[in-house]
């Protein structure tokens, strides 16, 4: 791997620039779920233990370079010297006299969080004067936001072309882990991929059927496959424009010797609500006022035999409407089996993407899986063989 690591570098005296993604949320001018702030606790801690000056830089909603007062990164401070266990100063901008000051009175053992960055119009922009700005206040540039990296801002692109650069202990457990999932992985590999439409995930699924062993398609996805190959879907959710694209990548897979796993039975009902009257048919026989709203029992059996004989799993999406039982039971049941084989050192498992996360720690299965990504659209965009600016610039 091209990218450095904080061991490669020399921190003790330095300033060290960490472009971190707290974006997290805030009710009432507290934070209501840390766990982002958590998963940054490492880079800073190993930095302040090797003698270093951890200088935060990161974004906090979408201010459009201007300075919302909402959106300031001051009320983090408190859970941020829980997380580190030290002192963190804040300064009211990234740039300029005020932030320089900060930097030179920072005492060992400190933290300094600059404002959002995302209060100057040039962030966004890339601006080359703002990243010149910036690289004002360090020695080195230590980049822990793998979550923005698929951005090519003033503060994860630019910045990194100016200093001395590292990933940070977040962002090299992400890289690590996606390079042993599509790198170089252990065969079989096999991916889950749910989630509601085929539209927004042609990229991923076209990366895919060239780099996996087997493919799971899962929730309105697989009715849409399912369509495409002349079957009545009955009211279900589906892409029914999305057809030749489906087939198309039916091909693909098939010149690929990639096996792609559709529901071969499906949960069904009339209404979509919790509790909802349901039954479960061959996926060739919904009946025309009904909606597929899960995959079956044989599904799932077809899918836990094929993680047992796999090496390595990439799951992104749910199979079916995992929000309202019982249509979280295929989701649920999938879950629990790559956990139990991760949790035996069977496959190596990297999940990730908002509606995974969520339906992962709703089965109770995310603790086993070997890595959960935080990252939505880096995850994706990487999955999708995209080149992310923030790690190219890393190399």
């Amino acid at each position: 791997m091209a990218w450095k690591t904080l061991d490669q570098m020399d921190i003790s005296g330095k300033r060290v620039l960490v472009r971190v993604d707290i974006n997290v949320p805030v009710e009432d001018g507290r934070v209501t779920d840390a766990t982002r702030i958590q998963r940054i606790a490492p880079t800073v801690r190993d930095i302040l233990d090797a003698g270093g000056k951890p200088v935060l830089l990161a974004h906090f909603g979408r201010p459009k370079g201007k300075r919302v007062p909402e959106m300031s990164l001051q009320p983090l401070v408190p859970a941020l010297e829980q997380a580190f266990g030290a002192d963190v100063v804040f300064v009211a901008d990234c740039v300029g006299p005020a932030a320089e000051a900060s930097v030179t009175a920072l005492q060992p053992g400190q933290v300094l969080l600059c404002e959002n960055t995302r209060y100057h119009p040039g962030e966004e922009k890339n601006d080359a004067e703002l990243a010149a700005d910036m690289a004002q206040l360090g020695d080195i540039y230590c980049n822990d936001a793998f979550s923005a990296a698929h951005r090519a801002h003033a503060s994860t692109e630019g910045l990194a072309r100016l200093l001395p650069s590292c990933a940070g202990r977040l962002m090299q457990a992400e890289l690590s882990a996606l390079e042993a999932a599509l790198g170089e992985p252990k065969r079989p590999v096999v991916a889950v991929v749910g989630g509601a439409k085929v539209s927004t995930k042609l990229d991923l699924l076209g990366n895919l059927v060239a780099r996996v062993d087997y493919l799971v398609i899962g929730g309105g996805m697989a009715n849409t496959f399912l369509a495409a190959q002349g079957v009545d879907v009955g009211k279900s959710l589906c892409e029914h424009e999305m057809a030749d694209t489906a087939l198309e990548i039916i091909g693909k897979a098939k010149a690929a010797g990639c096996e792609i796993i559709l529901p071969s039975d499906v949960v069904v009902a009339r209404e979509f609500k919790a509790g909802a009257a349901n039954e479960t048919v061959p996926a060739t026989d919904c009946p025309a006022d009904a909606m597929i709203l899960d995959a079956g029992p044989d599904t799932v059996s077809r899918i836990a035999q094929v993680f047992e004989g796999a090496k390595t799993l990439i799951w992104n999406g749910p199979l079916g409407a995992f929000e309202i039982e019982p249509f979280d039971a295929a989701t649920n049941a999938a879950a629990a089996k790559a956990a139990q084989l991760s949790r035996d050192g069977a496959l190596i498992s990297v999940a990730g993407g908002g509606d995974t996360v969520a339906a992962l720690n709703k089965a109770g299965a995310a603790d086993d899986f070997t890595y959960i990504s935080t990252a939505g659209g880096a995850f994706l965009e990487w999955m999708e063989g995209k080149t992310l600016p923030g790690v190219a610039a890393l190399g």
